[in-house]
């Protein structure tokens, strides 16, 4: 969603980095692309200038002309004053303290109302509370049909007595009493013991006085705790009259973002809050009913500014992965036994269940950068590894090396890819059980400091790092050290302890009973006796 504008921001303090001293000429350059960038968002002007105007502010303060690092100063305050545009801090829904708790959705047709609730409702629920939908809208064609099958697939009851509008044409009048559909599904929730009611009421093309009113009727007829204002976060500009046409006529508590896995500028986001006061509680991210999150302004803010959302990142990761197997993993690399393709399936499939693989790579701080890979990454590719793995045996799964040219070709056929296929997993997967073996031993992970390095890492850089090895002395270029040397050699070949070197260096041999040396005795090269005058 916000892809745009997270690029021109991390472009705009990428030249601001490579500056040591920031002159108000170079921050006025920076605020001016900062406001484009907003603009080409689609962010509300009036929240552009009192952004602008508040980051210019600081900037030429002394807060940034005394700090160490100026342009990493200047990133701080844009980071803060983002934060505080999208609402400073999180806040969940509001609870009654004599239950149920009664929320109502409102919102334009086409903004996703209906599979919210659904969302929310599977949200509440895996937090242990027991919800309950009400069905209310009775207008658009269907509409309680669809929040029956959402309701099912997220696994809550829903509270349903009218049919609504089954024509399948949208119809100006209303169908049945919404009101008083909402008020029976608040008293059957009472009495089946429900300790959340979620009330998903009609919506409209567009804003007009019978959705205003309708809506307003509802509220006053069930007193909801809270009042969502459900936004397509994709519309632009609208969402600035649309959000207060319903603070006029509805007053709602708190808004929920639809569609942020969408394409567009993303300004919706950055100006409701800016405009109403009301703040952000949820966003939709993807179509899934798993695809549903709090919203935290702080990890949106580093998102947009390309500093990733690691502590998200963390919490999918703690709901997807089961905590007994992780703990059966941990024990098997402490005690140093083989990672195996079994438990590489078992891995893959948790990571599978913590969604898109193109989302958990956008949380990363700096993935800015690698955006077109990331985008050109095949989420198929996961599906095509669980297949190869499947089409293994017991055996082979727990001893890749017994997979010859027989059973590859078996695999490849078994899983509908190629057999070059299966030799790149395989090929991968002995240098991820490599890595494990490193950190049984205690190791560590690669390239981290006092850690050390798996073999066939490091590059040439590291390579040439490495101690010199002690060289092999080779014979001597000296007649008389050769011979010693060979004659050592022989009696080492022997078993005998050689014996040690006497004399002078011309090879004077060990004397024996103490008798002197004669020159017959020296063990002299050829020719070198007429030296001696002999």
């Amino acid at each position: 969603m916000f892809n745009t504008l997270s690029d021109r921001l991390t472009s705009t303090f990428k030249n601001l980095r490579s500056k040591g001293r920031l002159s108000e000429a170079d921050i006025d350059a920076t605020i001016r692309e900062i406001r484009r960038a907003l603009l080409d968002a689609d962010v509300a002007v009036p929240v552009v200038r009192e952004f602008a105007a508040t980051v210019r502010e600081r900037a030429l303060s002394a807060e940034v002309s005394g700090a160490l690092n100026p342009a990493q100063q200047v990133v701080k305050i844009v980071n803060e004053e983002l934060v505080g545009i999208l609402g400073g801090e999180s806040r969940g829904l509001r609870f009654s303290k004599n239950p149920p708790t009664v929320i109502m959705l409102a919102g334009l047709q086409g903004a996703g109302k209906t599979t919210l609730a659904g969302k929310l409702a599977l949200h509440l629920r895996e937090q242990g509370h027991t919800p309950l939908l009400v069905a209310a809208d009775l207008q658009r064609p269907n509409a309680v049909t669809q929040l029956t099958v959402v309701a099912e697939r997220a696994g809550v009851p829903v509270f349903a007595p009218h049919p609504g509008n089954q024509s399948g044409v949208e119809v100006d009048d209303v169908i049945g009493d919404p009101v008083a559909v909402a008020r029976e599904g608040v008293e059957a929730a009472r009495q089946r013991q429900h300790d959340v009611v979620i009330v998903d009421t009609a919506g409209r093309l567009g804003l007009d006085a019978v959705l205003m009113q309708q809506a307003s009727d509802i509220r006053d007829a069930v007193q909801p705790d809270e009042v969502l204002f459900v936004i397509d976060a994709m519309i632009g500009q609208d969402a600035v009259a649309t959000a207060k046409a319903f603070e006029e006529g509805v007053d709602f508590t708190g808004v929920v973002l639809t569609k942020l896995d969408g394409d567009a500028r993303g300004g919706a986001a950055l100006s409701v809050r800016g405009v109403t006061g009301r703040p952000i509680l949820f966003a939709s991210t993807g179509e899934k009913l798993t695809d549903f999150e709090a919203f935290h302004p702080d990890r949106m803010a580093s998102r947009i500014l390309d500093m990733g959302d690691v502590l998200t990142l963390i919490e999918q990761a703690e709901k997807a992965f089961d905590a007994e197997q992780a703990a059966k993993m941990a024990e098997k690399v402490a005690t140093g036994q083989d990672f195996t393709l079994a438990d590489f399936l078992v891995q893959m499939q948790q990571m599978k269940n913590m969604g898109s693989m193109k989302k958990m790579l956008g949380m990363l701080p700096g993935m800015g950068q690698m955006r077109e890979a990331i985008e050109n990454f095949d989420e198929r590719e996961v599906d095509r590894i669980e297949a190869i793995i499947r089409s293994m045996t017991p055996a082979e799964r727990e001893n890749p090396k017994i997979i010859n040219g027989s059973r590859r070709a078996r695999i490849a056929r078994g899983s509908g890819v190629t057999t070059s296929d299966v030799n790149q997993l395989l090929e991968r997967f002995a240098g991820a059980q490599k890595m494990m073996r490193q950190m049984s031993r205690g190791g560590g992970m690669p390239g981290m400091p006092g850690m050390g390095n798996l073999p066939a890492m490091g590059g040439k850089k590291a390579r040439g790092r490495q101690a010199p090895q002690r060289k092999v002395k080779g014979k001597s270029g000296n007649p008389a050290k050769r011979a010693a040397q060979e004659r050592a050699a022989a009696a080492r070949a022997a078993g005998e302890a050689p014996a040690a070197p006497q004399g002078s260096a011309f090879g004077v041999p060990p004397t024996t009973g103490g008798a002197p040396s004669t020159p017959d005795d020296l063990q002299l090269p050829p020719g070198f006796e007429k030296l001696l005058g002999r």
